[in-house]
């Protein structure tokens, strides 16, 4: 038995085995050869200058002042409790004068109110330190405020340098120095 071989056959599977061959060359053809489009590489340029982006920025600080304050407690009492022999003197003399004004029936009377008054007198002490006591201590107060006051910050820098002759700028979050790291892209032309 002979096997005899279709041309037709045999020519389109040897363009199919070509194609697949040649397709990555074709949609890149730097990956044919195993190389990417773009290559990134590192380098250093010189800074010209670097200016620091400067703004003012508001800042509170709270301040804590504190005072003393004298306070006063008053406390009441009952002045009879407190000293009954003062009420009884008072009595005693309110009556002895006013026995002296009027005469009879008026005399009864004055001595009465006299003894009356005296005692009234003699119990509120004439309100000094009779009625009530008074304590007197100090409390310390203290208030918070805010003092504001305002700060230069520094936000970045407005960098100007120089890479292949050419003067380019850029911003950055630091002072560079002399030098500056730039990125460096290399693609064919097309």
């Amino acid at each position: 038995m002979s096997f005899k071989a279709n041309p037709g056959l045999l020519l389109g599977s040897a363009l199919l085995g070509l194609a697949s061959i040649a397709t990555p060359a074709a949609a890149d053809p730097s990956r044919a050869y195993g190389h990417s489009a773009t290559q990134v590489t590192y380098d250093y340029a010189r800074v010209l200058s670097a200016t620091p982006i400067v703004r003012q920025v508001e800042v509170q600080t709270p301040v804590r002042e504190c005072y003393q304050e004298t306070v006063e407690r008053r406390t009441h009492r009952n002045p009879v409790a407190a000293n009954p022999g003062r009420a009884i003197a008072g009595g005693v003399i309110g009556g002895v004068i006013g026995n002296q004004f009027g005469s009879g029936r008026g005399n009864d009377a004055a001595t009465i109110v006299g003894a009356l008054l005296g005692a009234s007198i003699g119990a509120n002490g004439g309100r000094e330190g009779g009625g009530y006591t008074v304590e007197r201590y100090p409390v310390e107060r203290c208030d918070v405020r805010y003092e504001s006051r305002y700060e230069e910050r520094i936000e970045g820098y407005d960098v100007r340098y120089v890479y292949n002759g050419q003067t380019l700028s850029t911003r950055t979050d630091y002072d560079p120095g002399e030098r500056i790291k730039v990125r460096v892209t290399v693609a064919p032309s097309r």
